[in-house]
């Protein structure tokens, strides 16, 4: 009768220690996947931002603060999971130099032994736009 009480905990542990890893690797891909989104949406949003015009008449090198923005969360909305929630913020766009701060954060969650659990996913990127000559 021993051995077979070891043999259902072994397997209750092993079903419980599954469930685990599986919520904490979809919490891990959450945040990769948000700070991946993040870099290349907020890259390829300065790009479509740089002003051409400024840059052609006085060699200055800026960017639009409004079209980056637009850029950006049309961009960003595009490829976001659609089950998340995300709250973008924007600290600091400065045109000239070309230079952004901002932050995404999300909220993760799952069902643990009848116990909602939810963790909040906070990535935030300084980023510059560099320019080849």
């Amino acid at each position: 009768m021993r051995e077979s009480f070891w043999g259902v905990f072994i397997i209750v542990t092993g079903v419980i220690l599954v469930g685990l890893i599986y919520f904490f690797q979809n919490v891990t891909n959450t945040d990769e996947h948000n700070y991946t989104l993040l870099k290349e949406t907020t890259q390829n949003a300065m790009i479509d931002a740089f002003d051409v015009a400024e840059y052609r008449s006085t060699g200055a090198i800026r960017i639009n603060r409004e079209k980056f923005v637009e850029n950006f969360i049309r961009r960003f909305s595009e490829n976001a999971q659609l089950s998340n929630t995300y709250v973008v913020e924007f600290y600091d766009i400065v045109e000239e130099p070309p230079k952004v701060s901002l932050q995404i954060k999300s909220k993760q969650g799952s069902v643990v032994a009848n116990e909602e659990v939810e963790f909040d996913i906070s990535n935030k990127l300084d980023a510059i736009l560099e320019v080849d000559y």
